[in-house]
């Protein structure tokens, strides 16, 4: 019988275990880059309205997560909700930017998830917009929103 030498051994399992990374890689699930909470969201708030957090400003067009709570939503099949602080039994969409509320943002979905009870924690996680935006099909106006978003219960 010839014996196996230590140091061929340890070649061995390292490359073993080097060759199955790409398979733990794809069987863990992607991280969804950094979280933003509702305290983040703005920097100050002043006679000419809310501004906008430096962090905000620095995840813009990046993958974040942010906790809280989905609103009701206006209808059964839509691709996007209002994710709140707090849990809301109305839609709070306002009319115009001037009154967004500082505690919401709004998630458009990458597609259709079935809806969850208001009163019920979730994370979403999308990539973050921020500025005063009108939704073309609908009309309302966001200050900021999660877009390609999904959500899980937390």
């Amino acid at each position: 019988m010839t014996e196996t030498h230590p140091a061929f051994f340890n070649r061995r399992r390292m490359l073993c275990a080097l060759a199955a990374l790409p398979t733990l890689a794809l069987a863990r699930p992607a991280l969804a880059g950094d979280t933003l909470g509702f305290g983040e969201l703005y920097k100050k708030f002043g006679v000419l309205g809310l501004e906008f957090s430096d962090k905000v400003k620095r995840l813009a067009g990046q993958d974040v997560t942010v906790k809280g709570f989905m609103a009701p939503p206006l209808k059964a099949e839509a691709d996007f909700f209002v994710l709140t602080e707090i849990p809301m039994s109305l839609c709070p969409f306002c009319s115009s930017d001037a009154d967004w509320p500082d505690n919401i943002l709004v998630v458009y979905l990458a597609r259709k998830q079935t809806f969850v009870q208001f009163n019920a924690p979730i994370e979403a996680q999308g990539v973050l917009e921020y500025g005063s935006w009108i939704d073309p099909e609908t009309g309302f106006v966001s200050q900021l929103r999660l877009r390609e978003a999904a959500f899980n219960t937390a």
